[in-house]
C-alpha cells in the first residue's frame, strides 16, 4: 500500500476504475526524462494510474528547477492480476540504455529501480540473473529501497496528453478537476496514445472488457472517440 505524505496517489477515480481495480501494487522507477516513461507504462493494460515525480534522493520538497539529489521518476499503480512486476521490469530494461541516458551525467536522469518490498527486490535480482544468462551485460541500474516520492508539478503530469486541449476538455466531463484527470486510468491510456505507444482501437477494446455498466461504458467510449487529436 502507499504511504501517507507527498508520495500518496490521488485516490480519485470513476466508478469503473474502482470496480475494475480493487487491489493494487506500486512500482517506482527512473529511466531518463520522466515524460516518455509515464506514457510508455500508462498505455499498458493492468496499469491503473501513473504520475511523474522526484525520488531516490534526500532533498526535502524538491522541484523541477531545484531537484537536489533526486532523480526524475515515474510511479506506477498496477493490478498484479493483470500485469506482473516482472513484466514491468521487462518493459523497463527493454526501453532504455542504463549506461548512457541521453549522454547525461548526474542524478536527474538515472536508470533507477526503487523496490517497495522484499518481493520486488527478489524480482529485480531474478530478472537481472535471467538477462545475464541470456547473454546481456549486468544493467548499470541503481537499485535501492523506496523511501519517498514527491509528485512533480502539474505541467509535468500526462505531458503528451496536455498537448491536446480537446482531449482535456472531453475528460473534464468525467472528472471535475485536473488533478483527478491526471490520476485516472483513462488519462494514462490517452497519454500513451498521444505519444504513439498505443492505438485508440486498443484502448476501446480494453474498456469493452471493464466490468462496468453499459451506460457508463458507452459514455466513456463516446467521449474518447470524439476527441480531436
Amino acid at each position: 500500500m502507499l504511504n501517507e505524505g507527498p508520495e500518496q496517489f490521488n485516490n480519485s477515480r470513476t466508478e469503473s476504475e474502482t470496480k475494475s481495480h480493487p487491489q493494487h501494487q506500486t512500482a517506482t522507477l527512473g529511466m531518463g526524462c520522466f515524460w516518455s516513461p509515464e506514457a510508455l507504462f500508462g498505455q499498458l493494460p493492468g496499469v491503473m494510474r501513473t504520475r511523474t515525480g522526484y525520488a531516490g534522493g534526500t532533498t526535502d520538497n524538491p522541484e523541477y528547477r531545484r531537484m537536489g539529489d533526486h532523480t526524475e521518476t515515474v510511479q506506477i499503480d498496477f493490478d498484479p492480476g493483470q500485469i506482473s512486476y516482472e513484466q514491468l521490469l521487462k518493459v523497463f530494461w527493454d526501453n532504455h540504455n542504463p549506461a548512457n541516458i541521453n549522454d547525461y551525467k548526474g542524478r536527474q536522469y538515472l536508470s533507477l529501480l526503487l523496490f517497495h518490498d522484499a518481493e520486488q527486490e527478489r524480482a529485480i535480482q531474478h530478472c537481472i540473473e535471467q538477462r545475464i544468462d541470456s547473454g546481456d551485460r549486468r544493467p548499470e541500474t541503481e537499485i535501492a529501497p523506496y523511501t519517498v516520492f514527491y509528485p512533480a508539478e502539474e505541467r509535468h503530469q500526462k505531458y503528451y496528453l496536455k498537448r491536446f486541449p480537446d482531449a482535456l476538455a472531453k475528460l473534464s466531463q468525467l472528472y471535475p478537476s485536473q488533478e483527478e484527470i491526471d490520476g485516472s486510468t483513462i488519462a494514462a491510456r490517452l497519454n500513451g496514445l498521444a505519444k504513439g505507444y498505443t492505438s485508440l482501437e486498443r484502448i476501446r477494446n480494453e474498456i469493452m472488457e471493464w466490468p462496468i455498466s453499459l451506460p457508463e461504458r458507452d459514455r466513456i467510449l463516446e467521449l474518447i472517440t470524439k476527441i480531436r487529436w
